[in-house]
């Protein structure tokens, strides 16, 4: 691909008016949507009217007049499409490690007598963190890590929930969703799916595929910006059930009741715990809103295109710089992200953050580089491709300050 086909190719995209609904600085190819997604341009807009006219005159009584209450479970309704799960079966309530750990003592709790959690190693670290202090929590629960293509195998009566993630963080593998819940649930294991790497990027099936749980966060695909509320999935065949663990007020089936004694709500709002925080609520709403407008069936092409050609053009422009492809090479089988390994992955990764190419560093080696079909373009992946050769050619990297390890990478 040259530069001449990159342009013609974003003159022809079906996706390129999207660009314009986003706030992205002059000079700048965001590579890192995967990470945190850029600024929606209504969102400002959004949060200010929830602050001065919702806040700031409604007060109060904006929990009906605006209907602050009903937020978490609407919004989960308009992410429940891009899952595809049902309106009823997502709510949006705090962060990703909390709804895991809420599902995962719940599945603990319906399946007596197992005791395992089974996952991978090298799954994202809050995952196997949580696990562990849920296990912990439980007492009499362990978490076991396999590598994936050996999980299905290990599934046995001890099996109480098989936790994954449907799009690996670092390598971009996409897992097969409908097989692995197919298996885990022939042994009586419930399965639990990190969807935080998939929603808003890849195909995701949970109904057709009879999934159980899922979790995921609202900062990365779906542009509701830092530390945006997450939201779980519960199938609704297991809403009676399974109950959270974490026994808060809005989870109450009469929250305004009052009363001393807990009684889950007998829906999905039996999962959220405390009060939604609804500033970032309207955040991530002006976010997942941004979906209506496109066919998923378009962005999804493109963002293979596009991961496609970033492949393509680092072989052929810095194939003898030592890069190696870490992520998988059949597009149906990746994520919206790629990585490439390099022994100086972190140092090239700051000097490329300097010449305005952001993307992200994972250790120990993966230069990591997301490609978000509502705004990114062909002609950025080319510009960002000649710039890292130019990196890697200079040995620009090298500069002793690109050496020095942030406290975020």
């Amino acid at each position: 691909m040259t530069l001449d086909d990159a342009i013609a190719m974003d003159a022809a995209d079906p996706l390129r008016a999207m660009r314009e609904r986003f706030v992205l600085p002059d000079n700048v190819i965001y590579l890192d949507g995967n990470s945190l997604g850029a600024l929606p341009r209504t969102t400002a807009v959004r949060v200010a009217e929830a602050v001065t006219l919702q806040w700031g005159d409604g007060l109060i009584r904006s929990w009906n007049r605006h209907d602050w209450i009903g937020a978490a479970k609407r919004v989960g309704g308009r992410i429940a499409p891009l899952i595809g799960a049902e309106p009823g079966e997502v709510i949006v309530a705090d962060s990703t490690s909390v709804n895991l750990y809420k599902l995962i003592v719940a599945a603990l709790k319906a399946r007596p007598g197992r005791h395992t959690i089974l996952s991978e190693p090298g799954n994202f670290p809050t995952d196997l963190y949580v696990a562990d202090g849920a296990a912990w929590s439980v007492g009499d629960a362990q978490v076991r890590t396999l590598p994936v293509a050996e999980i299905v195998a290990a599934i046995d009566d001890d099996t109480a929930i098989v936790m994954l993630t449907h799009v690996h963080y670092k390598s971009g593998a996409m897992l097969d969703m409908a097989a692995i819940t197919a298996a885990a649930q022939a042994k009586g294991a419930l399965v639990l799916w990190d969807l935080s790497h998939s929603v808003g990027a890849v195909p995701v099936d949970l109904n057709g595929c009879n999934a159980d749980l899922a979790v995921g966060c609202g900062y990365k695909y779906l542009n509701g910006g830092p530390g945006a509320p997450a939201f779980l999935y519960v199938a609704e065949r297991h809403h009676a059930a399974l109950r959270s663990p974490l026994s808060g007020w809005m989870g109450h089936a009469a929250p305004f009741d009052f009363e001393d004694g807990y009684a889950p709500a007998n829906d999905i709002g039996r999962f959220q715990c405390g009060t939604p925080p609804i500033l970032a609520l309207a955040a991530l709403e002006e976010g997942v809103a941004l979906f209506d407008e496109v066919a998923f069936d378009t962005l999804v092409a493109k963002s293979r295109q596009l991961s496609d050609a970033y492949i393509a053009l680092v072989e052929a422009r810095c194939g003898d710089q030592g890069f190696t492809l870490v992520s998988p090479r059949d597009a149906v089988r990746r994520g919206s992200h790629v990585s490439f390994a390099h022994p100086q992955a972190y140092a090239i990764c700051q000097v490329l953050i300097d010449r305005g190419v952001i993307g992200d560093f994972r250790a120990p080696d993966v230069l990591r580089m997301g490609f978000t079909p509502l705004y990114t373009g062909f002609a950025d992946v080319w510009r960002a491709v000649e710039i890292l050769r130019d990196v890697m050619v200079t040995g620009a990297w090298d500069a002793p300050a690109y050496h020095a390890r942030n406290a975020v990478t």
